[in-house]
This record gives structure tokens, sequence and C-alpha cells, in this order.
């Protein structure tokens, strides 16, 4: 579970550089530059010291990262411009916590028992009650729909993709093989930026993500690398060789609570009475998964 905790931390940091860069370059292509950087630092560890392109659960990993980094990440991009950040990533990450454990019982058989449920559902609890935002986003009855729909859509991604984790471990135990954390994000990190990138080109192509400020976008965009597919996915896929989706995506899913302290401290805001109260029950709920793990 230790792989979950950095997963949290790194998740929590990485939002801060992301939108930063994306307000540098737009979101399309900082998302790419990121997942290029990532690749490419991931790549030196997994080619060096790794199984850089081995192993026969790449299938897996790669497919994970097209899931996941590319279509649960462009699906979220769509989502925020037209409900918000805060509901955006309320329905994403709740979202995909349900879909992973949903997905792990009916395909891998993973069983959670009656606790660590309780646990998991306190936590997410924490994070509704943390993240609800003020009030619902002044919007067409038709963005509301394609909003929701791109969000929920996102939410599927990410959490199938976690199981698809799940199953390229196994995989590789079934073929006596041992596959490092760095080479799985590695290689989940080429999957996401195949999508990444043909949606980066398109884009560009289309004139509809122009950058802003580029000279001033790079510090922002190796932090978001750094933090996100580099050390935070290495710590998801860590954690996800040894402990169901159903588990890890709910701790997961408490990284916006703790986003939200660095971005007030950034821009000079203070979190209203609710934070501090799911806060609190997204950090009872999450010991409690430690400690029943």
């Amino acid at each position: 579970m230790m792989g979950a905790i950095g997963t949290l931390v790194f998740f929590a940091l990485t939002p801060v550089f992301a939108n930063r860069a994306a307000h540098r370059l737009g979101s399309l292509q900082a998302n790419f530059w990121r997942l290029l950087l990532a690749a490419g630092l991931l790549g030196l560890w997994a080619h060096g010291f790794g199984r850089g392109l081995g192993g026969g659960s790449i299938g897996w990993f790669l497919a994970g990262g097209v899931v996941g980094f590319g279509i649960g990440g462009v699906a979220m991009f769509q989502s925020l411009p037209r409900l918000g950040s805060a509901l955006s990533t309320l329905i994403v990450q709740c979202g995909a916590a349900v879909v992973a454990a949903v997905t792990e019982y009916g395909w891998l058989g993973t069983r959670l028992g009656a606790a660590p449920i309780a646990f998991a559902l306190l936590t997410l609890g924490g994070v509704v009650i943390g993240l609800l935002p003020r009030s619902l986003p002044r919007v067409s009855p038709a963005e509301w729909k394609a909003g929701l729909a791109w969000a929920f859509l996102s939410a599927v991604g990410q959490g199938v993709a976690a199981v698809m984790s799940r199953k390229a471990f196994a995989v590789a135990a079934a073929m006596a093989e041992k596959v490092d954390p760095g080479s799985a994000a590695y290689q989940r990190a080429l999957g996401g930026l195949m999508v990444g990138a043909v949606v980066a080109g398109l884009a560009m192509w289309r004139g509809w993500d122009a950058p802003r400020d580029k000279g001033r976008a790079w510090p922002w965009v190796l932090g978001n690398a750094l933090t996100g597919p580099v050390a935070g996915v290495t710590c998801y896929q860590w954690a996800l060789r040894t402990t169901p989706a159903g588990l890890v995506q709910p701790i997961v899913a408490v990284a916006p609570l703790l986003t939200i302290p660095f971005a007030a401290w950034l821009e000079g805001t203070r979190p209203r009475v609710t934070y501090y109260v799911g806060a609190v029950m997204a950090v009872a709920g999450v010991s409690g998964l430690m400690v029943w793990r």
C-alpha cells in the first residue's frame, strides 16, 4: 500500500504543474509533451535497468496506456471546460474507483472484504464532500450532457486501465517473469503517447490548441512529467502489482483533496469548511484501508 500512498502524493502535486503548463502551451500540447518527456525518462530506466520493451505482458501494459493515459486523459480534458475542474475531477476519481472494483471482480474474480469496502466508501464519501462544487456550472443542456459523458468515459478509461495493469502483472507472474514498476510505467506511457501524439497533431493541424507562452512552459511541463507519468505512475504500478485495483483506486482518488492546499497556497485562497470535513473522512478511510490490507 506504500505505492498507493506514493501515488496519492505525486498525483496531488501534478495538477499544480499541469495547470500552468496547459495555460502556456494549451492542454493537448502540454499533455503530449509531458508524455513524450516521461517516456524518454522512463525509457532510460527501463532499457538500462529494467525490462525495456520485453516481457510477455507488454501488450496489456501498452493497451492500459492507450485506455487510461490516452482515451481517459483526452476525455478528461473534454469534460473540464464543460463541467469545471471540481465536478469533473469528482466524477472521474470516484467513478474510476467504482469501475475498477467492479471490473476487477467481474474479470479477474477479485473479491474485497466487507471492511475494506466500507473504508473505501468512507474514503470516496470524503472525496465527494470535499470536492463538491459550490454550484453547478451554468451551461446549456447539450453541454451538460456532453460534459457528463466525457467525464464518465474518462472514469471508465482510468478504472479499466488500472485493472489492465493488474491483468498484465498476473500474466507476467504466470510466465515466471518479474516486471518492475518503472518498466510497467514506461510501457504504459508509450501507449498513452501514441494517443496523445495523434490528438495533439490533429489539434495543431486544426488550430484548436495554439501555444500562448511557450518559452516559460517547459519547467512546468518537466514538473508535470516527473510528478505524473514518471514518479506517480511508477508508484501506481508498484501498488497495482500487489494490491487489488478496488483498494488502490479509492486511495488515489484522495489526490485532488491533497491538491487543494497546494493550490490555495499558490493562489492565496482558503478552502471551505466542507473541504476539511471531507478531508477528515478521507484520511480515516485511507487509514482503515492501510490497516485492514
